[in-house]
């Protein structure tokens, strides 16, 4: 291991037995005014998002806010890591909530200033310090959180950035001073990082990919399924695990939806990402580019039709497609990460569940129905973290948000994630 990686691990651990002593409330203050900065200096975050993955500069100023609004959240929330006393015939009789110490974040490209934060805050709050691993192309974001959480006044060690490839994690997760891991990326890393923290008894929190349902009835309002249908499907340019990727249409209204999608579809049009009214902009890499247009060719190999041909202008940029998918096409067991869309039509309430959960994927789904017996069948069957009734999925801090299947496990915002990176310790006896 690198020098100044094995000193930034033993920094990280030494601060930790000084930061898990800090009042939970002098750490909330700490949270409330990093949030501040990140409110006040907004636009050049985005800015450095946008520089480093191509998203629109709008996207890169409204995660920064949505990072703000976050850390606000947890500025205000109830300490529920104070002891618990317990009703028993001891003298002491509680229950402790003890951070863990060094925690490990794997982070990826798509939103670098919030999936970093959404795991780091609720970690760092419980007592835990954080090391990053951040994507490749986004190193100047992680610096850049550094800077906002020192100048906040965070301890230097309570948040370090480590500018190492893929390659180093398992040395970094196998170091004695780490303690758990908290991975956001494709099933493929999840695994191979899992399987790292597993053989070293070390607690493991994974987010992954998700190839969401976005299903449409007859007595929905379709004029806002279709905005909030495209909006979801090609926000950061399709490279969102919770994007809706297929799209599940009840056949009644096959024919009035659909052209409301299409035409709302095709007023996304690749532009500038540092113009603001730009609301499409070029993938993170080229590429990602070559593996959608590969997924793409063999979608149509195995007999899906194409509604709006997915077009190829740049070495990452496309004019947004739109593909008809029937059931059994082994598109469907992959996560398009990218501005694709897939259609399928259902026959039935019955049918239209059994598309949705006929995936090895269950983060979040989407279901657009005014009926209550309904909107009950989907959120009582749905095999998904979340379920959405009548809007598009998005992440809330208030909120548990994580998956099932293999969109992963563990619980990231809410109150819920102050108990991710803890040991619940018993204290009993006379």
């Amino acid at each position: 291991m690198e020098q100044l990686i094995e000193n930034k691990l033993i920094k990280a651990d030494k601060t930790f037995s000084e930061w898990r002593k800090v009042p939970f409330e002098e750490k909330q203050k700490l949270i409330a005014k990093a949030a501040e900065i990140l409110k006040n200096n907004s636009e050049k975050f985005g800015r450095i998002i946008t520089t480093e993955m191509n998203k629109p500069i709008s996207e890169s100023i409204a995660e920064v806010e949505k990072c703000a609004l976050m850390m606000n959240y947890y500025a205000d929330a109830e300490n529920i890591l104070k002891p618990e006393k317990v009703e028993s015939e001891f003298s002491y009789s509680e229950v402790h909530y003890v951070p863990k110490g060094v925690i490990l974040g794997v982070m990826p490209w798509n939103f670098p200033f919030w999936q970093v934060l959404r795991f780091a805050t609720p970690a760092i709050l419980a007592g835990n310090t954080v090391v990053l691993k951040h994507a490749s192309i986004c190193f100047g974001s992680g610096n850049a959180i550094v800077e906002v959480l020192l100048e906040a006044g965070f301890p230097e060690g309570v948040f370090q950035n480590l500018e190492v490839g893929h390659q180093a994690v398992k040395e970094i997760l196998e170091h004695d001073a780490v303690k758990g891991v908290s991975l956001t990326g494709s099933g493929k890393a999840g695994g191979e990082v899992a399987s790292i923290a597993g053989l070293n008894i070390k607690k493991s929190l994974l987010e992954l990919g998700g190839s969401d349902a976005f299903i449409i009835f007859d007595d929905a309002d379709l004029d806002a399924a279709a905005k909030a249908g495209v909006k979801s499907r090609l926000q950061n340019c399709g490279q969102t695990c919770t994007a809706a990727k297929r799209f599940i249409i009840d056949e009644k209204i096959e024919g009035e939806f659909l052209p409301k999608f299409i035409e709302e579809y095709k007023t996304y049009e690749v532009g500038d990402p540092l113009n603001k009214e730009t609301k499409l902009a070029g993938m993170a890499r080229p590429d990602l580019a070559d593996e959608l247009e590969a997924q793409f060719n063999r979608a149509l190999e195995n007999g899906a039709e194409i509604i709006i041909p997915l077009e190829r202008i740049s070495e990452n940029e496309f004019k947004p497609g739109l593909i008809r998918v029937q059931e059994g096409n082994p598109i469907l067991k992959e996560e398009l990460f990218g501005p694709l869309g897939m259609i399928m039509i259902a026959k039935s309430d019955e049918q239209a569940l059994q598309m949705a959960n006929d995936i090895p994927f269950g983060l979040s789904n989407s279901v657009w129905t005014k009926k209550t017996d309904r909107q009950l069948f989907f959120i009582e069957n749905l095999e998904s973290g979340t379920v959405n009734i009548n809007r598009m999925t998005s992440s809330d801090p208030r909120f548990p948000f994580g998956g099932s299947k293999g969109s992963g496990y563990g619980t990231e915002l809410s109150l819920l994630a102050l108990k991710e990176f803890v040991t619940a310790r018993t204290i009993v006896g006379n």
